[in-house]
């Protein structure tokens, strides 16, 4: 029987930065062989995964969130966020001081203060991080590998979400209310010292529904769908698979959301969910 499993990308297949466990991706690699299909769903922009994740061979790819699915050069689905929508988005993070990207299919833009709050966010992760992962005999992690481009550059009628970074605490609830239902606004994950940060979307159109139209257009039933992840953009993965699965290091809402859970990211997380779930 094929099974077909869907990963998120940072905190499941890379520790947030650019570190992948060998484990990971012999597990992918093998059920592949195994005859499984290994998709990737990743809140991250297609432009901007990291080379070493893709070089690992996936059979396609949900990315923005949810907004796009592709498989080789055929697009599946395909969700851009209205003009009109990305115009309100950019006047409510300017009128509130909030820094942000604009992710498209193709890459991140950002906006002018957005460089200097991740430079900085940056530089004291790699101190902290650095003796961290040569205690573990793990590699350091690299430098960012693309730098987004200014948000003055971006195509607004081709933007999938907005990734934003913020000085309050509240940010999130507050953007919610005050953009309305027509918005979809989670938590984001980046470990930020202090403020908040956040993603926003379109509202209905999340990791779990590009999912269930991606089973629809391969012919795959949800019950035969396993769906691994450690983020707030995870939720509607886990809800529409079959058999939803958190990593170790998600904190524990989602963990219990899932009902089932593996070990962290660099502890084999990947490869220990799939053998026990029977894929490899």
């Amino acid at each position: 029987m094929t099974r077909i499993a869907f990963l998120d990308v940072d905190g499941t297949i890379l520790e947030h930065g650019s570190v992948i466990a060998p484990s990971t991706v012999t597990a992918v690699r093998r059920a592949r062989e195994n005859g499984h299909l290994v998709w990737l769903c990743t809140g991250r922009s297609a432009g901007d995964i990291h080379p070493d994740v893709l070089a690992i061979g996936f059979d396609g790819a949900i990315t923005n969130g949810g907004a796009y699915a592709t498989r080789d050069d055929e697009t599946l689905v395909e969700h851009p966020l209205p003009r009109a929508d990305v115009e309100l988005l950019e006047r409510y993070f300017e009128a509130h001081g909030i820094h942000y990207f604009l992710q498209t299919h193709g890459g991140v833009f950002a906006s002018p203060g957005m460089g200097p709050v991740m430079s900085e966010y940056r530089r004291e992760r790699h101190e902290k991080r650095a003796a961290e992962l040569e205690a573990q005999g793990l590699p350091p992690e690299q430098p960012l590998w693309r730098e987004p481009r200014p948000v003055a550059e971006v195509d607004r009628d081709a933007v999938a979400k907005a990734v934003f970074v913020s000085p309050s605490t509240d940010t999130v609830a507050h953007a919610a209310a005050a953009l309305g239902e027509g918005f979809h606004v989670i938590p984001g994950s980046i470990p930020l010292p202090g403020g908040s940060n956040g993603e926003i979307g379109q509202a209905g159109v999340t990791k779990g529904s590009a999912i269930t139209e991606v089973l629809a257009q391969l012919g795959l039933s949800a019950t035969d769908a396993i769906g691994i992840g450690d983020s707030w953009n995870d939720v509607e993965m886990f809800e529409v698979v079959g058999t939803p699965v958190a990593m170790g290091n998600a904190v524990p809402e989602l963990q219990r959301l899932a009902g089932r859970v593996t070990t962290a990211v660099l502890d084999d997380g990947v490869h220990n969910a799939f053998a026990e779930l029977g894929l490899i």
